[in-house]
């Protein structure tokens, strides 16, 4: 950064002179872009604007007016101050008329009582810029190799933020073009505070540049995007006119942002990924104050506070890993326009991605009167049209954000049941599932686990040693409601074979199947057997 009038006044130099201002006080704050010696009046219009003019003053008129007209032509070619030694021209003051028309066009004026070397100046000046400008080169250089590394690295639109917020120092927002935030940072600041009111204050600037600054607010804006299409801002608030190094920071990392947005086709999109970092902070109970996550839950445009909140999850039915990220974030874009179609409130996004577990979570936000069923059934029946083989459990409703972990906790129990039946239901809750949900629950229980060894023990031995399917053939008996002739059909078998199946099912076990009794027994077990390999699988 170039130095101001001020920082060449401490000069060593500069300070032996003993300088003092005389007119323009106000504005030592501006810019030495560098330092020109002119003893000619006529000089204006050989200069750029920026450089500070040093001169004895020895060919400076007598006439006021040209004194005036002087001045006038170094401030209109935008000089940054005019520095008079005294002592040759002038013994110990200036001219009346020069100081008057440098306070009317607030041009620095600078005295120096004692005789000093301009060499010296114009050198210590020259080598504090050329300073300042390799400082500037090696912050730049250093900023470039810090956002190649997070491109490279693939790193997420949250660690970009923190990263821009922690090489600036000062609170950092993206937010997109709807002046929705998608991630934010506050740099040791409330974030609470920072994300208040966001929409409204965030239309109000406009800077008119791809990146600007905008003095009312005090923030840095620049364009997030490539190829022609903007899809969001990146906003420093400074509180003050930028650096250099600053308007790069910003430029580096937007650049950075889009990049990676174009880089990984198959992600789901920063909006999801704002959602999907909310919900997962508010399970880990991450945030120290539920009003932060409140705060930036509303910047994107969901209240959360004085609402009935509900967790949803979403997943594909069946047992095994979870499906590709890309079909994750499918679906959640897909569960985001259902909700967004039922004009339901809700944060929506993929919950430990890449992980064994990855699922799409829905933070719902209902309003005090809106019934719970009727708002689930319309989002369900959207989310059905797009994907036939999704299962969609929630958890109880709760009224607080400390709650929504216990309420997705409960979907996620749900979703895992559901998930490996055969219902047709829109989506399910706890009393949906009976039986099969209590013995889901109590699956971890070596009691639970001891009484299916017991009840099934020997016929999933005797399946294992001999390749048989003995216990399927039980299982389809009794969910046929012990109805043989359908039981046979769904096991693809003609009705002798699959009576004969059923005699050896009671030799292994000895049991008589016609015993209501054991059959309740059994079917209980083969239940709870269910739930124990569905977790291991």
């Amino acid at each position: 950064m170039l130095p101001t009038l001020d920082d060449v006044l401490q000069l060593d130099a500069v300070r032996r002179g003993q300088p003092h201002v005389v007119a323009g006080a106000d504005r030592t704050a501006n810019r030495v872009r560098w330092v020109h010696v002119a003893e000619v009046t006529d000089i204006a219009h050989l200069l750029h604007g920026g450089e500070l003019v040093l001169t004895t003053g020895i060919a400076l008129p007598d006439e006021p007016d040209r004194l005036r007209a002087y001045i006038t032509e170094l401030a209109e070619v935008g000089v940054s101050g005019l520095m008079i030694e005294l002592g040759r021209r002038y013994a110990s003051v200036l001219p009346p008329a020069l100081i008057a028309a440098a306070e009317d066009h607030r041009l620095p004026v600078i005295v120096l009582a004692h005789e000093p070397a301009f060499v010296d100046i114009t050198e210590s000046v020259h080598a504090r810029i050329v300073q300042d400008q390799f400082a500037e080169l090696r912050a730049s250089e250093r900023l470039h190799e810090i956002f190649t590394q997070l491109s490279v690295e693939g790193a997420s639109t949250d660690e970009v933020v923190r990263q821009v917020a922690t090489l600036g120092g000062r609170p950092v927002v993206l937010e997109n073009l709807a002046h929705q935030v998608l991630a934010a940072d506050a740099a040791g600041a409330d974030p609470a505070e920072l994300l208040s009111a966001w929409e409204t204050r965030s239309r109000a600037v406009r800077p008119g540049r791809r990146t600007g600054f905008d003095a009312t607010s005090g923030w840095l804006v620049t364009m997030v995007g490539a190829r022609g299409e903007d899809w969001g801002r990146l906003i420093i608030d400074l509180g003050a006119p930028p650096s250099a190094r600053e308007t790069v920071l910003i430029e580096r990392a937007a650049t950075t942002l889009a990049l990676g947005r174009l880089l990984d086709r198959h992600a789901e999109s920063v909006e999801r990924q704002a959602h999907g970092t909310i919900i997962a902070r508010i399970l880990a109970h991450a945030y120290s104050d539920p009003q932060e996550a409140a705060a930036r839950a509303r910047a994107l445009g969901v209240p959360l506070s004085g609402r009935r909140l509900l967790g949803v999850v979403l997943r594909h039915r069946g047992p095994g890993t979870p499906p590709p990220v890309g079909e994750l974030s499918a679906l959640a874009e897909t569960a985001a326009a259902a909700c967004k179609d039922a004009r339901l409130a809700a944060l929506v996004g993929v919950l430990d991605e890449g992980g064994p577990h990855a699922r799409v979570g829905v933070l719902a936000s209902l309003p005090a009167r809106a019934d719970v069923e009727t708002a689930l059934g319309a989002v369900a029946t959207r989310i059905r049209e797009q994907s036939g083989e999704t299962v969609m459990a929630a958890g109880s409703v709760v009224e607080t954000i400390r709650d929504v972990r216990r309420s997705f906790l409960e979907a996620e129990q749900v979703a895992d049941v559901a998930a490996r039946g055969s219902g047709g239901r829109l989506f399910y809750r706890l009393p949906d599932l009976r039986l099969r949900g209590l013995l889901h629950l109590l699956r971890d229980d070596a009691r639970v686990q001891t009484f299916v060894e017991r009840e099934l023990g020997p016929l999933l031995e005797y399946d294992a040693q001999r390749g048989s399917d003995l216990t399927r053939i039980l299982e389809l008996y009794l969910e046929s409601g012990r109805n043989k002739a359908v039981a046979a059909q769904q096991a693809h078998l003609s009705r002798p074979a699959f009576y004969e199946r059923l005699r050896r099912i009671e030799r292994v076990l000895d049991a008589d199947l016609d015993d209501v009794e054991s059959c309740v027994s059994f079917h209980v077990a083969l239940l709870a057997l269910s739930s124990v390999r569905w977790e291991r699988s």
